[in-house]
């Protein structure tokens, strides 16, 4: 970054951020506090009310809804807000002020970005809105706006470093993150709506947009790996990326893109009908009219960059303002395995049991790296949330839930590893073809290992009701090729055909023996008189 270090653009103090923790923090009384939190987002484009569960770490949305008001469409010619996006965003916002009341909410931001803060008409419309709907509005300028959207995305990566970058309708902002902080926050007029006031045709656009990314980039640096890419512009970009590469996972929040997948995408929507494209995608009208204006900032935001890697954020101001609101403690934890364990402890039978089976299974991953465990780690807490579903769908719901959950801190890798996982939990007789699509996208030893830890799953899972460690232990060697389970004797009647049967597949999958024999006494003598090949 021209010579700053993130290392000394942060505090030194700074605590490092943990890896994944045993104890979840949503009982902590701090985090309950959190169970409800509203946001009312009022952009240049859309308003939006959202309600965030945020006590699990992991955004889960209570309720969310968005209308395409319009505010700032015109502004950059007219200098005020859209006659007609003010109707509509007046009375979007009193049916908004109507449901807090409903819902009871006591913890209720309404924030207001571009359009609101520039119009020479935003002041007399903000103190119109809180006149008629009650509500308090904070208009926040360009850097407060960056800074609120970069912490949206430490909110699902909390680890990330790279360069935010956050598109309204009237502006586009940049933000630097790493060492689970926001380092500097710059603000452009970058956005859509005001671009369509550039004169000059495509030659003056692109001059325009490479002045301002040149001022953007000598405040923030220009050696960011990774691109961090935040709004509704941006996502619609991402969408019509999947339709071009035919991608199976439509889940936008962590998709990843190359530069070169953008150049080729940016390139392929100027030959497309944009009517077909919305009919294809589903994108809205209103949004897929901006698509071409943000596809060519885009084009040369990667150009002036260089990064590697492009992400997709549906993380963004409003969850930085649920992120602004954590605890420090909660702040550090790990999104996706907090937010599993709060899917155990309210939907799983025996809450608890997901951290005893992890333990369990364990010596069959002791030499797996950090990002592995916390995804089997995941799995076990997860491995019995869906047993509300039907028997014979149990499988596919448990692979299409969790390939298709909210969850922050997966990347989609790690949503199908996980799906896979989940869906052999409950069958071995395949995939369906759907599922297939979506496993292609794991190499041929991740889907093996997934399948592996399904069957661990399903074996340890029906082992013990109270912890299968209270049952056996499992040991593994891998040199000699060999799975042992240990059984406690006065639990050698849980081990009858299902279970050897659920054991030896395992072994199978991992091309092991498996080999049994029971514990004499207590756990420091054991002997080896009653060992036998199963």
């Amino acid at each position: 970054m021209d010579g700053n270090s993130l290392a000394e653009l942060a505090s030194a103090s700074e605590p490092e951020i943990p890896g994944f923790f045993d104890t979840p923090l949503f009982a902590d009384p701090q985090a309950r506090a959190l169970a409800q939190v509203g946001v009312i987002d009022v952009g240049s484009n859309s308003i939006r009310l959202v309600v965030f569960d945020g006590a699990a770490r992991s955004p889960a949305y209570f309720f969310n809804e968005k209308v395409l008001c319009g505010l700032g469409r015109g502004l950059a010619e007219t200098g005020r807000l859209n006659p007609e996006g003010r109707v509509r965003a007046m009375a979007t916002l009193k049916r908004f002020a109507l449901l807090a009341k409903g819902m009871k909410l006591t913890n209720l931001t309404m924030v207001a970005t571009a359009a609101m803060r520039e119009a020479k008409d935003g002041q007399e419309f903000r103190a119109e809105i809180e006149r008629e709907t009650g509500l308090r509005m904070r208009v926040i300028d360009g850097p407060e706006e960056a800074r609120l959207s970069a912490q949206g995305v430490l909110t699902g990566w909390p680890e990330a470093e790279g360069l935010v970058c956050d598109i309204g309708g009237n502006s586009m902002e940049l933000a630097v993150i790493g060492e689970g902080r926001v380092h500097r926050a710059v603000s452009s007029g970058l956005g859509p709506f005001r671009l369509q006031q550039i004169p000059g045709g495509k030659k003056g656009l692109r001059q325009h947009v490479a002045e301002v990314l040149g001022g953007l980039r000598d405040q923030t640096g220009n050696h960011h790996d990774a691109l961090y890419l935040v709004g509704g512009s941006w996502r619609a970009i991402a969408r019509l990326d999947m339709e071009r590469r035919n991608y199976p996972l439509k889940v936008l929040h962590e998709y990843a893109m190359t530069p070169k997948s953008i150049r080729k995408t940016i390139d392929w929507i100027a030959d497309q009908d944009m009517a077909k494209l919305r009919a294809l995608t589903g994108i809205s009208e209103e949004r897929i009219s901006l698509v071409p204006l943000a596809a060519q900032v885009l084009r040369q935001l990667v150009h002036m960059f260089s990064p590697k890697q492009v992400y997709i954020s549906s993380y963004g101001i409003r969850e930085g303002i649920l992120y602004e609101q954590m605890p420090d403690g909660l702040r550090t934890r790990d999104p996706l395995i907090e937010a599993c364990h709060f899917m155990e402890h309210s939907s799983a039978r025996i809450p608890g049991f997901g951290k005893k089976l992890y333990d369990f299974l364990l010596p069959l991953y002791r030499n797996r790296p950090p990002e592995r465990l916390r995804l089997i780690r995941a799995a076990c807490l997860l491995h019995d949330v869906n047993w509300r579903a039907h028997p014979d769908y149990r499988a596919d719901a448990c692979f299409d839930i969790t390939t298709r959950a909210n969850l922050g801190g997966l990347d989609h890798q790690g949503r199908i590893y996980l799906g896979v996982a989940l869906m052999y939990r409950y069958k071995t007789n395949g995939m369906a073809p759907r599922m297939k699509d979506l496993a292609a996208l794991l190499d041929e030893r991740d889907v093996k290992e997934a399948k592996m830890l399904g069957r661990a799953l399903r074996f340890g899972a029906m082992f013990s009701m109270d912890g299968p460690e209270n049952a056996g232990e499992l040991r593994f060697y891998p040199k000699k090729k060999v799975l042992e389970l240990v059984l406690e004797r006065e639990m050698q009647a849980l081990f009858t055909e299902v279970a050897e049967q659920r054991f030896a597949s395992l072994a199978n999958q991992i091309g092991a023996q498996s080999k049994t024999r029971i514990r004499r006494v207590a756990r420091e003598k054991e002997s080896d008189l009653e060992g036998r090949a199963l």
